[in-house]
């Protein structure tokens, strides 16, 4: 066997070892594939305007739910939102939150607001806050989801804000 053709194989063995399925019962990976395809189609049906979000929030069976870090959150948030930072959520936390699983949630992120680069910090498209927390929400079977849809200048917004940024 040539220097080169074992080298092949070693490079190919390797790469078949770090390629294997490692069992985590905690970890599905194809279910979180499945779940983004069956998101995807809702949340097109599901993102609302600025007016309809406010509209929809005036309900008192809806919560608006910011997933946004809890130091962002104080900093600036949509007036009675409350606060659930995405890597918090457990089913027992989103049952602290929200009152039901069929409960109206109405979400936004980071990438809905313009002007306010501390509290509401632009992040990278594809890694937007509300596509995570509409799909994470979806999986723990809260299906009665909304998404604000627009961006919006925070200077020039109908919705009202309040946190220790608010007058800034």
């Amino acid at each position: 066997m040539t220097k080169r053709l074992a080298a092949s194989f070693l490079i190919l063995f390797g790469v078949a070892a770090f390629a294997k399925e490692i069992p985590n019962k905690y970890i599905d990976y194809e279910a979180f594939k499945a779940n983004v395809e069956e998101v995807g189609e809702l949340r097109k049906q599901r993102r609302v305007t600025e007016d309809e979000f406010i509209r929809m929030a005036r309900h008192r069976d809806t919560v608006v739910l910011d997933a946004r870090s809890a130091e962002k959150f104080a900093q600036l948030h949509v007036k009675g939102a409350r606060n659930l930072s995405l890597p918090d959520i457990t089913d027992a936390e989103l049952a602290r939150v929200i009152p039901s699983k069929s409960t109206r949630i109405l979400i936004y992120c980071n990438n809905n607001f313009l002007n306010e680069p501390s509290a509401f910090a632009t992040k990278n498209l594809a890694a937007s806050l509300n596509v995570y927390t509409f799909n994470v929400l979806y999986s723990y079977g809260y299906t009665n989801v909304y998404e604000l849809g627009p961006l919006i200048d925070i200077h020039a917004a109908k919705l009202q804000f309040e946190g220790s940024q608010k007058n800034r």
